[in-house]
């Protein structure tokens, strides 16, 4: 099963200010702010939720196929990728602009002063999924990311003028679309990925119900943080799915993307809605106990005697003979 993950493709600049930002500021001083803050250390880390997804998936041995923009500054991120089972070959690089960075700084009280620079991203919206259906062969699933918003509406309209398959994740893009975007987005998909919260905001954006929903996609997947997912469809009893047991909380950044990541490879597998929840879920912990999204390392052993542990003998039969 080939599946392509459209989305971003950033790096992330973490810094730390041993200090409080409050000392700082001087109260009627506000309107001329004009500040610089001597760090202590730099953190650059990888990431952008299409990359991270894709990771995830070279990870499980599925080959993802990655679809975004990045800048001329992408050598070293593609390298790591492709050593990681990603097919890089359909990100676009872009000829005037640096790939899209988050820089952040945080203080003693864990407050944050960040920017998010777009850069390439922009460009996404020139990406024409047919270009990347010829080159691997034809598409089965395109999950469609928090991207550039054109290039999310373009992506979608020509997965349904073609006939691919899709899956709707608006993640942190959510918040900046209306209800008619998300509707768009959404309708006629083969699943919908949000997190609790976001389901909620879709329903009040879109106006549809939780009932309507179910009518306009064939598969709506909720996670639901410490208590796992829930996965929906019209006329069939839900599927809920808990976490494995922690062996520490160390991080939550990425673990969305994780999740989508094991449950992609699921469906890749060919194993049911139910054990493709459960390797996402698998796979999401692992993150959440390391510090960065694509810094985990997947030992297959570890890996399946954790899984064995949380979902029984069976479930860790069928997934053992397809985790290569």
């Amino acid at each position: 099963m080939r599946i392509a993950v459209t989305g971003s493709i950033a790096t992330d600049h973490l810094m730390t200010f041993p200090g409080r930002f409050s000392d700082q500021l001087v109260a009627d001083q506000l309107h001329t702010v004009s500040l610089s803050f001597l760090v202590d250390n730099l953190d650059v880390r990888r990431g952008g939720v299409g990359a991270n997804i894709c990771f995830g998936m070279g990870q499980l041995g599925t080959r993802p196929i990655l679809v975004g923009a990045a800048g001329d500054d992408f050598a070293e991120y593609r390298a790591w990728l492709d050593r990681n089972g990603v097919d890089t070959a359909s990100v676009r690089i872009s000829e005037v602009t640096h790939t899209a960075r988050f820089v952040c700084t945080t203080d003693a009280d864990h407050n944050q002063i960040g920017s998010f620079y777009t850069g390439a991203m922009s460009e996404a919206r020139l990406i024409e999924l047919k270009s990347v259906a010829d080159r691997v062969g034809g598409l089965d699933l395109v999950l469609i990311g928090a991207d550039d918003p054109e290039a999310m509406l373009r992506h979608t309209e020509e997965c349904k003028t073609r006939g691919i398959p899709f899956a709707a994740d608006f993640s942190q893009q959510i918040a900046r679309m209306d209800g008619d975007e998300i509707r768009t987005l959404m309708d006629g998909g083969a699943y919908l990925f949000s997190n609790e919260y976001e389901k909620g905001l879709i329903e009040s954006k879109t106006g549809w119900t939780d009932e309507e929903i179910l009518g306009k996609v064939g598969c709506r997947v909720t996670t639901l943080g410490a208590r796992g997912v829930l996965i929906e469809r019209s006329g069939e009893d839900p599927i809920e799915v808990g976490c494995p047991e922690e062996e520490s909380k160390t991080d939550p950044t990425g673990v969305g993307d994780a999740f989508r990541a094991g449950f992609l490879s699921g469906l890749s597998w060919g194993v049911g809605l139910e054990r493709a929840a459960q390797v996402g879920c698998m796979l999401a912990t692992l993150v959440i106990e390391t510090v960065g999204t694509q810094e985990y390392t997947l030992r297959r052993a570890n890996f399946m005697d954790r899984f064995t542990k949380a979902y029984g003998h069976d479930a860790a039969n069928e997934v053992r003979e397809k985790l290569k």
